[in-house]
């Protein structure tokens, strides 16, 4: 059995992008979890224990977008068309329908794939994400500088200010997080490149921009999380989104930030599998 610490980097071709893309867990049967990746993120920045504890149970799928990480193509600066290179991935890979698990900008992708496609999916969980046009969203990039130049001035890693409290708690959670995604050390991902951050950085501010949807038209089951305190997307985007979407339920961490459902993975873990499994 692999982990997602050792599980191979695979690639498949669609709509003339090579996606790369790491899959694990039980594949006979039920359907699988496409996970959305967050602002920056390759492969190797998804939580060992998340995959791993989900994958128990279900078929966990993961991939680069384009122009990030092992995925080959131009790096694409707008959600609509992270979306639309997300569901010809899932085409791709044959899947007739998928639960979308999408985490900061990739719930903002979800939220776009269930509006164009939604015969597609089939329940969503939306982490520490916003509804277009949410409060705070366009001025991402004001906190990721402010927290990148912290992070030097300091000598650690952003994702220690940006996705963690600076309580106690939240600061050892963050260590055991980032050492947790050290677990894997052969065969990472690259980082992602300057320009494909910047590319999504403009497309995470023009979705802060953008007209909202409307969202009452999403039928599906949707598990909406983050923490009581998140600076990168403010955690009042994830009560509203839980208020528009009428099939909805929410979880909200305290003491916990951006990455709220790592921080509280031993929680999270267990109520997003019976959220699938329901």
């Amino acid at each position: 059995m692999h982990r997602w610490a050792d599980v191979p980097t695979k690639s498949i071709s669609a709509g003339g992008v090579d996606f790369a893309y790491r899959e694990l867990g039980a594949h006979h049967g039920g359907t699988p979890v496409v996970f959305l990746v967050h602002l920056a993120a390759v492969l190797d920045n998804w939580d060992p224990r998340i995959m791993d504890g989900i994958a128990a149970r279900h078929h966990v799928v993961a991939f680069d977008n384009r122009g990030v990480g092992a995925s080959s193509g131009s790096p694409s600066d707008s959600v609509e068309q992270m979306a639309s290179d997300a569901i010809a991935f899932i085409e791709a890979m044959d899947f007739a329908q998928v639960d979308l698990f999408g985490l900061s900008m990739g719930g903002m992708i979800a939220q776009d794939i269930v509006l164009k496609a939604p015969q597609l999916v089939r329940k969503m969980i939306l982490a520490a994400t916003g509804p277009a046009g949410g409060e705070g969203i366009s001025t991402v990039a004001r906190v990721a500088h402010w927290d990148l130049l912290r992070g030097l001035l300091t000598g650690q890693d952003p994702k220690q200010f940006l996705f963690f409290t600076r309580t106690p708690g939240g600061i050892e959670a963050g260590q055991a997080f980032l050492a947790r995604l050290k677990e894997r050390t052969e065969n990472r991902d690259k980082e992602i490149t300057i320009a494909a951050y910047l590319a999504q950085l403009r497309a995470v501010k023009a979705w802060g921009r953008k007209r909202p949807a409307d969202l009452s038209v999403v039928k599906q089951p949707v598990l909406v999380v983050n923490g009581d305190d998140d600076r990168m997307v403010p955690t009042a985007n994830s009560r509203e989104l839980a208020r528009r979407l009428p099939n909805s339920t929410l979880i909200i961490y305290p003491d916990a930030g951006h990455g709220g459902l790592f921080q509280f993975h031993a929680d999270f873990v267990p109520k997003a599998i019976e959220f699938l499994g329901r």
